[in-house]
């Protein structure tokens, strides 16, 4: 039996994986996945990946990739010195052709860095862009996407709605996606699974949902 919510179908979504080697990347597309975000260092919440991994994957998979621009491990205020290594990590990404970049900044007060996201932002250019996970970090996510809107370029958010797991999240992940609705993508994403997306895409009924597992176990051995 398939699942519907707002005439959403399971067979519609979008799963996006979330990947940090070469060979996780082609299993996770032999299994389904439609899209992958390449990262390295997962035990650290995903930083950016060294690139001859970029450029071996996008080389061997048909599917989109979008690229976890992250420096360094910890919070998500970068200085100037990291903000420009950001910035040549962004432009190899276009270079290359990727479909998307992910990346996220906060200032001192855990509110969204609106100078620095809107120089990445302009530095991406015809890349797609999306705020990670950083935004479940802010007092209010709502009014932070209200905020990230203004910058004009952003074309989704990677959420659990505020909480450790989108099932925890997923009030708030449902107020999200009735708000922004065709204005910006809201993918849900916390201990998304293979074995429980069926079940959390009847509560959430999202376009796209992302995780480690949500195509299975992704360990090659």
């Amino acid at each position: 039996m398939e699942f519907i919510f707002k005439a959403i179908t399971l067979r519609d979504i979008i799963k996006e994986a979330c990947v940090e080697t070469f060979e996780e990347a082609i299993l996770a597309e032999k299994k389904g996945a439609d899209r992958i975000e390449l990262c390295s260092r997962l035990d650290l919440d995903g930083l950016t990946p060294e690139r001859k991994i970029v450029e071996k994957v996008l080389g061997a998979l048909s599917i989109p990739i979008k690229i976890m621009i992250r420096p360094r491990p910890g919070n998500f205020s970068y200085n100037d010195q990291e903000l420009n290594r950001m910035k040549e990590d962004i432009l190899f990404c276009k270079d290359l052709s990727v479909q998307g970049v992910v990346f996220g900044l906060l200032d001192q007060n855990k509110t969204i860095d609106m100078e620095n996201m809107k120089y990445l932002s302009d530095t991406a250019d015809n890349l797609e862009i999306t705020f990670h996970k950083a935004i479940d970090q802010t007092d209010s996510i709502i009014d932070e996407i209200d905020r990230l809107l203004t910058i004009g370029s952003i074309s989704s958010v990677l959420t659990s709605g505020g909480a450790y797991n989108a099932h925890a999240g997923s009030r708030l992940l449902k107020k999200a996606l009735e708000k922004y609705e065709n204005i910006i993508t809201i993918i849900p994403a916390g201990s998304i699974t293979k074995n429980n997306i069926h079940e959390l895409h009847q509560i959430i009924g999202a376009k796209e949902y992302h995780g480690r597992k949500i195509v299975g176990d992704l360990d090659p051995n």
